[in-house]
C-alpha cells in the first residue's frame, strides 16, 4: 500500500513581507502610454515587465538584446525615510537608468515626469 501525503506538510510557510507586488490598471496605462510615444520618436523599441521580491519592475530597450535604457520600479512596503519592508503597504516609484536613480516619488506621474520635454520659449 503506498503511503498518503498531506499537501500542508509541503507548503511554503507564508510571509507577509514578501506579498507580490504588480502594477495597477491606472499605472500601466501611464507607463504605457509613455512607452508608446517614445516608440513614435524612435527612442524605444521593446519593454519588458518583471517581478521581484516586493518590487515591479518596468524597464524599456533601444534594442531587445542590450540592457535596460530605463527601468521603473513601484517598491512597496517602503516608506520614503525608512528602509524597505516597514509596516504599512506604501509604495515608492523609481525611475534608474543601470545604476544611477534618476527619480524618486511616492506618485508614479510624478516620477516619469523627468521623462517630459523642457519647454521653449517661442518668440
Amino acid at each position: 500500500m503506498g503511503k498518503v501525503h498531506r499537501f500542508r506538510d509541503f507548503e511554503r510557510p507564508h510571509k507577509a513581507s514578501t506579498r507580490a507586488t504588480f502594477f495597477d490598471r491606472s499605472e500601466l496605462n501611464l507607463l504605457l502610454s509613455l512607452y508608446s510615444r517614445r516608440v513614435m520618436s524612435g527612442e524605444w523599441r521593446d519593454y519588458a515587465i518583471d517581478q521581484q521580491a516586493g518590487m515591479a519592475l518596468f524597464s524599456v530597450y533601444r534594442h531587445s538584446h542590450e540592457r535596460p535604457l530605463y527601468t521603473i520600479a513601484k517598491r512597496m512596503g517602503a516608506s520614503m525615510g525608512s528602509p524597505l519592508g516597514s509596516p504599512g503597504r506604501e509604495c515608492e516609484y523609481l525611475v534608474c537608468r543601470g545604476q544611477e536613480k534618476l527619480a524618486r516619488s511616492r506618485c508614479l506621474h510624478e516620477a516619469l515626469s523627468i521623462f517630459s520635454p523642457p519647454l521653449k520659449v517661442v518668440s
